[in-house]
């Protein structure tokens, strides 16, 4: 065994992490503990400012300059208590990381000494420099200027001594650099459609608030043995590695007994996201080994997306702490089960009514109907769109494959659903001659639906579980709301196009009733095609939703196309979400993204074949060769021809490996300087996707059957069955 690997696999922890719990004491006691929330605020602001920062988190209105000098201060005076030393404005560029300046409270006071300080101005608003972002064009490199500005919506929080303010990050122009900002336009959108339509059951609906469920898939292995892979190291998932002889295959890991070193470091994480003000409830095992999963309660949807990048932020650090690496990549081995982010998305209002979930009356049930077929209505208009967002270098490797959402956007709704909606799309009961039965009788037709009281389907990336959708397809290492901000704008629209619809036929003399029963129908019966029940991963699904007119994910530049389209660009400019520059801007960002991890993963892969497995080989072949020399020395010429058989084939398949690798790196290279002078960013993409990937793939077929030949002692890395296994 190489020295490098055996010292990795012997370096397993002897060291206890510090424990964050706090103890002998229940969870309520510090919950929020490191949370600037209202609790808070009403402490340490005065009154006046107090209103107002309420007033613009339930009203999502400005807060008055002045008032924020208050806030700083209150802030100040309760982060320093918590022993911050510095803050920072906390926001989401388009890499889809989150990023952080921090600066001190301290200031120069007269006389060479220090205060600590923080105004109004610094909560307000900051500047980063903009030209080191990824921003697709919208700032040239000598255009340093952007804006960060404090979003009052999700509260400020303490890390590492730091006290970070969440924000928003735009140009000098006004155009969002970030994920947040579109995403908390769509957020606003969707709350004013969805308010209209909810005010024709209940006219005193004031607001509706988007909730996310964000259950989160990640693996976690030793950290020694992370160091010892540079493709773990640099490109967060191994570029090559044999199936190990036992995996998943047994499904004795799932919801299986957690190990003791990961439930240390789940303690850990789940403390301080407690403290964060977090709700985490569950923790189990996944389908793969050492596949782990939390998920938190419901909450709104802006501040769902930050808990989970910053219990994200939390976990890397804390792993550390027990000598383990968490992966978020969502496809880090081979052959096994990858990690998702499913999103749980679900609307409910200011009255704490779910309209996504069916009623005991008919009323409440045409309420449910009428989100349901808006929301059909907005998946199969954008289904493209809507899956696009997800697609990325790191989830191409998981989607499409029979463990993961199928490449085609469907719904699946649930027998029981599903059978309503094909009656109310043939027109339900009739309204007959001396009847006074009318197509209204459809709604009393609703059951009661629990969540389960109807079957779930695994293999659908939109599935209605009873009370919300499950958006499956989103990549475990993704920031959810670059993905979910396209759904909220499509059924934001189609919401508004409801109502228009409704209030023209009740002026026209119609009966709501009738009016809403009217449109529902059209709205079912025009989105038909993207409801399937079946299993979303057969062949026959493929053939199917092609014939429906449902667009696949081919490959991650192809996909991007979606954001160029006319539709889009429509849908989000009449939306006033996002305007066609910031459409382009992300478009360049994917492919910009997509081109550098395929190179820095096409040149990892060529350094490990060049550096590690072919002169790991050739020592193979010399221990070969000895071999083969020492049996010419002891045995007899016809005996000899016999026994050295089986090492000159040996011999032969190791050196055909060898010299293979050697050609496939050369065509590698080669591939990449070809794609590299391709002067348009989405073509290069493409012939990153159809050149170098291919030639990535063989050599990896290449060295795993190496791995297979070689002796285990000399083999470089640590392999599958040492890194799936926590000891």
């Amino acid at each position: 065994m190489s020295s490098f690997r055996h010292k990795a696999l012997s370096e397993f922890s002897s060291h206890k992490a510090e424990r964050f719990c706090i103890e002998n004491k229940p969870i309520s006691s510090f919950f929020g503990l490191n949370v600037f929330d209202l609790k808070k605020m009403k402490n340490y602001l005065p009154e006046e400012a107090y209103d107002s920062v309420v007033r613009a988190i339930e009203k999502k209105c400005k807060i008055d300059r002045n008032v924020a000098s208050h806030v700083a201060e209150g802030m100040r005076s309760w982060a320093m208590e918590r022993g911050a030393t510095h803050y920072t404005h906390w926001f989401h560029p388009l890499n889809e990381t989150t990023a952080e300046k921090h600066e001190a409270f301290i200031r120069p006071y007269s006389n060479g000494c220090a205060i600590e300080q923080f105004v109004g101005d610094s909560l307000m608003q900051q500047e980063p420099d903009a030209s080191s972002f990824p921003s697709g064009g919208l700032r040239n490199t000598f255009e340093a200027r952007g804006y960060t500005a404090w979003d009052p919506g999700s509260p400020a929080f303490i890390m590492d001594q730091t006290l970070c303010i969440p924000t928003i990050f735009v140009s000098y122009t006004g155009d969002a650099l970030d994920i947040k900002t579109p995403h908390l336009k769509s957020l606003q959108v969707l709350d004013q459609a969805a308010t209209a339509v909810a005010r024709f059951f209940d006219p005193g609906t004031e607001s509706v608030n988007v909730i996310y469920g964000l259950e989160q898939e990640y693996f976690v292995v030793d950290l020694a043995l992370y160091r010892a892979r540079p493709d773990l190291m640099l490109c967060d998932r191994t570029l090559q590695g044999h199936t190990a002889a036992k995996d998943q295959q047994l499904e004795d890991h799932y919801f299986g007994n957690i190990p003791s070193r990961v439930m240390a470091f789940m303690k850990d994480f789940e403390t301080e996201a407690y403290k964060l003000g977090v709700y985490i409830k569950t923790r189990h095992n996944e389908v793969a080994p050492n596949q782990f999963e939390f998920a938190p309660y419901h909450e709104e949807a802006n501040l769902a997306v930050d808990h989970n990048q910053m219990i994200m932020m939390v976990m890397r650090k804390l792993a550390k702490k027990h000598n383990l690496k968490v992966i978020f990549h969502e496809k880090p081995y081979a052959e096994i089960n990858g990690s998702g982010k499913h999103c749980n998305w679900s609307l409910c209002t200011n009255k704490g009514i779910n309209v996504l979930s069916p009623g005991k009356t008919p009323q409440d049930n045409l309420q449910f109907l009428s989100f349901i077929a808006c929301t059909l209505k907005a998946v199969h208009q954008y289904h493209f769109l809507i899956m696009s967002a997800v697609a990325s270098l790191s989830n191409s490797y998981r989607l499409g494959g029979a463990e993961a959402p199928p490449s085609v956007l469907s719904a699946f709704m649930g027998s029981t659903l599903d059978e309503l909606l094909n009656v109310i799309d043939k027109g339900g009961p009739r309204r007959n001659k001396g009847s006074e039965q009318s197509r209204l009788d459809v709604v009393g037709m609703v059951p009661e639906i629990f969540p389960d009281n109807t079957d779930r389907n695994r293999t659908s990336p939109f599935a209605f579980t009873g009370d919300r959708f499950e958006f499956r397809a989103i990549g475990a290492s993704a920031n959810a709301a670059s993905a979910m901000l396209f759904l909220n704008t499509a059924v934001a629209q189609q919401l508004k196009m409801f109502k228009i619809l409704v209030d023209k036929d009740v002026e026209k003399g119609m009966r709501l009733e009738d009016a809403l029963m009217k449109t529902i129908q059209k709205f079912v019966k025009e989105s038909r095609d993207i409801r399937f029940e079946g299993n979303g991963y057969s062949e026959q699904w493929q053939q199917e939703a092609e014939k429906r007119g449902l667009r696949g994910i081919e490959d991650v530049p192809a996909s991007t196309i979606a954001l160029l389209e006319e539709k889009t660009i429509a849908l989000m400019e009449e939306m006033c979400v996002m305007n066609r520059r910031e459409l382009e801007a992300r478009y360049e960002v994917k492919n910009q993204m997509y081109v550098k991890k395929l190179q820095i993963e096409a040149r990892v892969l060529g350094d490990l074949a060049i550096n590690h497995f072919v002169p790991t080989a050739i020592r193979h072949e010399n221990m070969l060769l000895e071999n083969v020399k020492g049996l010419r020395d002891v045995f007899p010429a016809a005996e000899y021809e016999e026994l050295v058989s089986t090492q000159l084939k040996a011999l032969r398949i190791t050196a055909g490996y060898v010299n293979e690798i050697r050609n496939l790196v050369h065509l590698l290279i080669e591939a990449r300087k070809k794609a590299n002078k391709v002067e348009s960013l989405h073509e290069r993409a493409r012939e990153y996707a159809a050149a170098v990937v291919p030639v990535m793939e063989h050599i990896r077929v290449c060295a795993d059957h190496l791995e297979m030949i070689v002796d285990d002692e000399l083999w470089p890395l640590p392999k599958y069955r040492e890194l799936l296994f926590l000891r």
